[in-house]
């Protein structure tokens, strides 16, 4: 199979019956519309779809579409790009496909991937980079959608940001987005708290609940010190009596 030329077949029966049928002959369905034309309903074999699409610009190629028993009135050959698919959810086998008109003249709508190159100054200062948008809507013609954007970041530092409006597109290309929409920025990294040292000895707040020494009292010497006074409520010891 070509790149960018699919042989399709034209459909008349759209019932979920003749649907069902199709699926299980390893076909699947799709339509094409467009402005000015009235929706065709196709037969296509989902590997050959796959197979057309360009591997870099997926579903940004545009395709030729040779329809076998097109009616008379109808087109035979229809360029379109892919819009839309759907996959089974447990099998992820394509189910279902939408095409789209084009006019290699007229400007459409397409998504394109955002790369960042480079290494950010502020990076290099311990900042952390911060990816906001990945793909970008933009307008153009057909032949002119870049299969990528590549957004140099070496000059960013930190606490800097780059936007929409900053990027550099080809000639005829403009982006959907609002162009204050940031790209990337770098951010400083969070600092933790401190650990409050532990209070000195001298001038510790005593424990909760414990009780602090009265103002004025004199501090009770150490144990077995010269001078020191009985333990409170302690017995004197008696003298011996003597013998008779």
């Amino acid at each position: 199979m070509e790149v960018g030329k699919l042989n399709v077949e034209y459909r008349n029966d759209t019932g979920k019956s003749a649907v069902r049928r199709l699926r299980n002959s390893g076909k699947i369905p799709a339509i094409v519309y467009g402005p000015g034309k009235e929706p065709m309903a196709l037969t296509v074999d989902p590997t050959a779809l796959v197979k057309s699409l360009d591997p870099v610009k997926k579903t940004n190629t545009v395709l030729t579409l040779t329809v076998e028993g097109a009616p008379a009135d109808g087109d035979g050959s229809l360029t379109v790009m892919l819009r839309d698919f759907q996959k089974d959810a447990l099998r992820g086998q394509l189910t279902h496909a939408d095409f789209v008109r084009v006019d290699l003249t007229k400007p459409v709508h397409a998504t394109v991937p955002i790369v960042l190159v480079g290494k950010a100054e502020g990076v290099k200062l311990g900042g952390i980079m911060h990816q906001v948008i990945r793909v970008l809507p933009i307008s153009c013609t057909p032949d002119k959608i870049p299969t990528k954007l590549e957004v140099d970041v070496t000059a960013l530092g930190m606490n800097e940001a780059i936007h929409v409006s900053d990027l550099k597109l080809g000639e005829g290309v403009k982006p959907l987005a609002d162009g204050g929409s940031t790209i990337c920025a770098v951010t400083a990294p969070k600092v933790e708290k401190e650990v409050a040292p532990v209070a000195a000895a001298e001038g510790a707040v005593p424990a909760e609940g414990a009780a602090a020494p009265a103002e004025g009292a004199a501090a009770a010497p150490a144990a077995g010190a010269k001078g020191a006074a009985p333990a409170a409520g302690g017995d004197k010891k008696a003298p011996a009596k003597d013998k008779k």
